[in-house]
């Protein structure tokens, strides 16, 4: 079965998201937004959600930590949570 092991930064807005993307891709650290930003309590980890299965996560997460490319930051993604970067660090299929 597909697993993987994946970060992310949850945020209200899309608006903010893609603020938030644009420091990513400009060179600041994931982990250290994720801590200043993230909603979601894996924030105080820099966003770290361990490892998971396929189906465990809720499917528009779980589409793209399962289908896109490891090791880039995705998004906005958005959920019943709000808005997510997802960064996939690994995945085994």
């Amino acid at each position: 079965m597909a697993k993987a092991n994946a970060r992310h930064i949850l945020v209200k807005t899309e608006e903010e998201c893609l603020r938030l993307k644009t420091e990513i891709e400009g060179g600041k650290d994931f982990v250290g937004v994720a801590r200043q930003h993230s909603l979601c309590p894996s924030g105080k980890s820099g966003g770290d959600l361990g490892e998971f299965f396929r189906g465990q996560m809720v499917p528009e997460f779980d589409r793209v930590v399962f289908t896109e490319a490891v090791g880039q930051v995705h998004g906005p993604v958005k959920t019943q949570f709000g808005y997510h970067l997802i960064e996939i660090t690994k995945r085994v299929d």
